[in-house]
């Protein structure tokens, strides 16, 4: 596979051409661009190269050139004898990755701030390549519903696409997932969910940055890159949640959240908790907490209580299910689900077999919004008016020089919603 793919039968031919190399001789050549060159698109780099299958990691795109030459680094030391970047296929700036879905790959690896993945989705899918998306999948209700069309047309072309919630391959929710779904606990009447941590790294402004600049360097702390943590980081256990419930999504919600501790300038506007009340069709209610606060109780957790008993599960540790009358049941860890989701792309993809993991991403993605919606507006937030909101969070043109939505004030601080006056959807 060498040749890019842009057209319906193209594209279906290049699935079918790395099954039928792999059923031959095993050795057809996969040949990826990483974009994004943060911590995760570094780790996702080195964890598809570390697949079965035969890759080579050939671009490399970020907005930062010290942010893709570092990542450069980690991925050749990591796997020596997989990168061939030379620099005339290493792209910089915010247009980057179009030049990178352009170059001689056949799958791109989408790891940039989560704002960023509805247009790089689109163009991932208009140059027919297959695609891993890292979670969250966009930061508003607009940028879900590119996602959503993005979607029907990578299905029309056979394009294999896989999405970063890694812990949908991991042993522990597996094992525990098919007991619930199975009726081992009974209908389920709510769910607890947990995403409580001190919270995450800061890039402070540097001299001479323009706004744009500074903020991608500091994109978790604005909504247009991040979404707020309660949809980048808490999208994992919200997915847990909708899984749990056989992959439906909340019809409402209701919340609240602000800003506690985390309150200086260089958090720019989210805030630093958040509590939400999801109810599904059903009736069947979702107890969402998440926080950024040192020195409290973290949490990474996800739990679901049925008529007959409990499951319980640790993002990064064991799980256990609780049935009436018998004793517990647990299930450790197993492989980090980080190299097992790719494992099961590339093993799909060398098969030959469809591969979509869009269809459940995107209503998660569009739960972690609406739960949003919820602590901004302080007010009940249906399914159904979230999806149709017509508020867009990025700026009106991507460019080092553009001025973003949000701005700080004269002290440098940036405002945040306020529950019961901000325009929240």
């Amino acid at each position: 596979m060498s040749k890019s793919v842009g057209n319906n039968g193209a594209a279906l031919a290049a699935g079918l051409s790395i099954a039928r190399g792999a059923h031959a001789a095993g050795s057809d050549l996969v040949k990826i661009a990483l974009i994004g060159c943060g911590g995760r698109g570094t780790g996702a780099a080195i964890n598809a190269l570390n697949t079965k299958a035969n890759v080579k990691l050939v671009a490399m795109a970020d907005a930062f050139p010290d942010r893709l030459e570092n990542s450069l680094r980690g991925i050749q030391s990591q796997c020596p004898g997989k990168v061939d970047v030379p620099s005339d296929r290493k792209f910089t700036g915010l247009d980057g990755y179009e030049k990178a879905i352009q170059s001689d790959c056949d799958v791109v690896l989408l790891c940039t701030p989560p704002g960023f993945r509805p247009r790089q989705l689109e163009a991932a899918v208009r140059a027919g390549k297959h695609i891993f998306a890292e979670k969250p999948l966009a930061t508003d209700a607009p940028g879900v519903r590119r996602i959503m069309a993005a979607n029907e047309e990578a299905k029309k072309k056979g394009l294999r696409v896989a999405v970063g919630h890694h812990l949908r391959h991991e042993v522990k929710h597996k094992e525990i997932m098919k007991r619930v779904h199975d009726g081992a606990i009974g209908k389920i009447h709510f769910m607890r969910i947990y995403f409580n941590s001190s919270g995450v790294w800061v890039m402070p402004r540097k001299p001479g940055q323009t706004e744009m600049q500074h903020q991608v360097r500091n994109w978790y702390y604005f909504n247009w890159l991040c979404g707020d943590h309660i949809v980048e980081q808490h999208v994992h256990d919200i997915d847990v949640a909708n899984w749990f419930m056989k992959d439906q999504h909340p019809v409402r919600a209701n919340g609240m959240g602000g800003r506690q501790v985390r309150v200086g300038k260089e958090y720019g506007e989210i805030f630093d908790h958040h509590c939400v009340e999801f109810e599904y069709a059903d009736g069947t209610k979702c107890f969402s907490f998440c926080r950024h606060i040192p020195g409290c109780w973290d949490a990474f957790l996800e739990c679901a209580h049925g008529e007959k008993g409990w499951a319980e599960i640790y993002g990064h540790g064991h799980s256990v299910l609780h049935v009436d009358g018998q004793p517990p049941q647990r299930w450790e860890r197993g492989p980090d689900g980080h190299q097992v989701e790719m494992d099961d792309f590339f093993a799909a993809l060398l098969a030959g077999q469809r591969y979509n993991e869009l269809d459940w991403a995107i209503p998660s993605t569009m739960t972690a919004i609406l739960g949003r919606m919820a602590t901004y507006s302080g007010r009940i937030v249906t399914w159904d008016e979230a999806i149709r909101s017509d508020l867009d969070l990025a700026p009106e043109r991507l460019a080092w020089d553009a001025t973003p939505k949000s701005l700080p004030g004269p002290d440098g601080i940036y405002p945040c919603a306020i529950p019961g006056v901000s325009k929240a959807l």
